[in-house]
């Protein structure tokens, strides 16, 4: 009997020795630590369930990744996807904003971007608002990587995750189809030419100048100084580009009234009928709508790559 209670005992030891450790109970930690673009280390205790955008990029992400129904304000300039004109306003058309609506608002995040100044951030910090400040992209990877930190602060990982998975696709298609391509047509990309003897257009290193290279295109404003110069009438009819798109469409510009300009008329793109409207909150707006952009002026730019 001994034996037996023994041999039992002994089984009995090995199966327990031989069994998997309980695993630890599990610990929930939601907070958030982040570096944001102006070098602040910025601390959430959970995901940001009330946030309020200081940017239209800003709140074109927050929607396009699913937070939406979590953007609780908005800076006048945000008008996209339509329903956040529903949003309350808390100004910034002339880059100024009204902390006290701000703070009526009891956000638990405001997203800012680097038009923001420090002397607003410091405003918004002193009312106890957590801020992050969204750098802007200076390449595609960057927005990439903007998609990701707000779908972290914002508790939409997977959603943004999505997002930017989607969007690389695309983008890998368009350089897929211009590929073998190798004219680069001219581009004027009119800004403003309200003085149409001087028009204002994009320069070297700017998000557009970046786009319309990667669509195929040769920016004529890329060998001028400054990110928005100003260009003479007597350098553009020199640079004779092979296609004009008006940023300036938003404002009535159309490629008629650029044909009837004094001394257009000898330009290419203009004799050719290759002076196009384009939507400028697509290529100028750092969010999720500059693949559109690429898609747009790839087809603008090469036409017979995307038949």
């Amino acid at each position: 009997m001994k034996r037996i209670l023994f041999a039992l005992l002994s089984i009995v030891l090995v199966l327990t020795a031989c069994a998997p450790a309980a695993a630890p109970a599990a610990t929930s930690n939601p907070e958030i630590a982040l570096t944001d673009g102006f070098g602040r280390s910025v601390t959430l205790a959970a995901p940001a369930q009330k946030i309020v955008s200081l940017a239209p990029s800003n709140t074109e992400i927050l929607y396009a990744i699913g937070a939406g129904s979590a953007t609780i304000g908005r800076d006048d300039l945000s008008d996209f996807p339509p329903e956040v004109t529903n949003l309350p306003s808390v100004g910034g058309s002339m880059g100024n904003y009204s902390m006290e609506e701000i703070a009526k608002l009891q956000p638990d995040l405001v997203l800012a971007s680097e038009l923001n100044t420090p002397e607003q951030i410091k405003s918004l910090e002193d009312l106890n608002i957590p801020v992050f400040v969204l750098t802007n992209p200076k390449k595609f990877e960057d927005l990439y990587q903007n998609l990701e930190t707000v779908g972290t602060l914002s508790g939409h990982k997977s959603e943004a995750a999505k997002l930017s998975a989607d969007l690389q696709v695309r983008q890998k298609a368009v350089t897929d189809a211009l590929a073998g391509v190798t004219d680069r047509p001219k581009v004027f990309y009119e800004l403003d030419a309200s003085d149409p003897a001087k028009p204002y257009t994009v320069g070297a290193n700017t998000f557009i100048d970046i786009l319309i290279t990667m669509a195929g295109g040769a920016n004529i404003g890329a060998s001028l100084q400054g990110d928005y110069p100003q260009i003479s009438q007597e350098e553009l009819l020199t640079q004779n580009p092979k296609i004009i798109l008006l940023g300036d469409a938003a404002y009535g510009t159309t490629p008629e009234q650029v044909a009837a300009r004094v001394g257009w008329s000898a330009i290419d793109a203009v004799q050719n009928d290759q002076v196009f409207a384009v939507d400028d909150n697509l290529v100028s707006r750092p969010g999720p709508r500059l693949v559109d952009g690429l898609e747009t002026l790839a087809r603008l730019i090469h036409p017979e790559a995307f038949k």
